[in-house]
């Protein structure tokens, strides 16, 4: 199963492989042995894939000089100390999520997505043409650390609900599993929100310890289960563009000759946008499944009033970042910046398109 999956990968690696042969040439002949810890279970569709795509192709561009072994969560028993297990050395690369750390280091939360923030092809120009990766290494570099775009999801839903939101009064002592910024804009608005580790999802909401979970889309959820126990689905608003990211110890990184840094970074590269086209075709034939075998799920958007109160709320909450902390202000400004010009032609190109085409 695996070596099918991979049978493309690993051809289009080949040819990589070929493009790198006149740096390898020239390269010392010895393999350099590096130790991911992922946050995901062993196994998980489409994250996990993730790293393991990217460990092959580093491997087949280097012509084995560079080999990367992966700890799942399973192994490593410490899903969210991926960060504190990078800083450490224990293990050289990470692949996560960056909003995961808020609690340690709240400006680590922009660079995974943003309520009502960018779209995922709007954010990826600002991480690799505008100030994004920048302004994310001056964030990790205090910790040691550098952090590059590790795959993305595209659209986050709004989650499974075990009842309908029908007003801001729904929202009060709502008890709901969701990470990062918008977990704060829930709290806010009266909420409970909660951070479970993915295995644990199913389990929580099937015994209500949670009313409702955030977890990705169609891609992933359909693996959960979530469909058979929470009739309610809810489009998004809070993670318009979810990048995971490979994290890396700076020290080590240092150590690899500039060939195989050069290798490492492209192929976390290659293998991060490949993530984001796998999760939107994952979503698109998963959505047409769940549709099928449980024509009783209910997929609703939030009221306009609850938006607008998460609106009013993402806003104060992010001017309350920025007031203390003048590198948040940065982050936040460059964002806002980036996305008034991009969205400016997202209007007239792919929103213009699907509005003309709307019934």
């Amino acid at each position: 199963m695996l070596k099918y999956k991979y049978k493309n990968w690993l051809t289009g690696a080949a040819i990589c492989g070929a493009l790198f042969s006149a740096t390898a040439v020239n390269a010392d002949d010895k393999v350099y042995r590096l130790k991911l810890a992922e946050t995901w279970g062993a196994n998980t569709p489409i994250l996990g894939e993730t790293s393991k795509k990217m460990a092959q192709l580093a491997d087949s561009m280097s012509n084995g000089r560079l080999k990367i072994s992966i700890d799942s969560s399973n192994k490593h028993k410490a899903p969210f100390g991926v960060f504190d297990m990078v800083r450490a050395g224990q293990y050289d690369i990470g692949h996560s999520a960056s909003y995961y750390w808020k609690g340690k280091v709240p400006n680590t939360l922009y660079f995974t997505t943003m309520p009502f923030g960018m779209t995922t092809p709007e954010q990826y120009g600002w991480f690799y043409h505008g100030e994004g990766q920048a302004l994310m290494n001056e964030v990790y570099g205090k910790f040691g650390m550098l952090s590059f775009p590790g795959g993305n999801t595209g659209v986050q839903m709004g989650g499974w609900f075990q009842k309908e939101i029908n007003s801001l009064e729904d929202v009060k002592g709502l008890k709901i599993r969701i990470p990062g910024f918008a977990g704060e804009v829930w709290a806010k608005l009266g909420a409970k929100p909660v951070n479970i580790a993915p295995g644990d999802l199913y389990t929580a909401l099937e015994r209500k310890t949670v009313d409702a979970v955030e977890w990705v889309g169609p891609s992933l959820d359909i693996r959960m289960g979530f469909h058979k126990i929470a009739p309610y689905y809810y489009t998004g608003w809070h993670e318009p563009a979810s990048e995971l990211q490979f994290l890396v110890n700076k020290k080590k990184f240092a150590k690899l000759p500039a060939d195989l840094q050069v290798i490492l970074k492209t192929a976390m590269r290659s293998a991060a946008y490949d993530m984001y086209i796998q999760s939107y075709h994952e979503s698109a034939v998963n959505w047409d499944t769940m549709k099928k075998e449980f024509p009783g799920i209910q997929v609703k958007s939030f009221p306009p009033e609850v938006i607008a109160a998460m609106r009013k709320a993402n806003t104060e909450l992010l001017a309350e970042a920025a007031a203390k902390d003048p590198l948040a202000k940065r982050i936040q400004d460059s964002q806002a910046a980036y996305m008034q010009k991009a969205r400016a032609w997202t209007n007239i190109s792919d929103k213009a398109y699907l509005n003309s085409l709307a019934d």
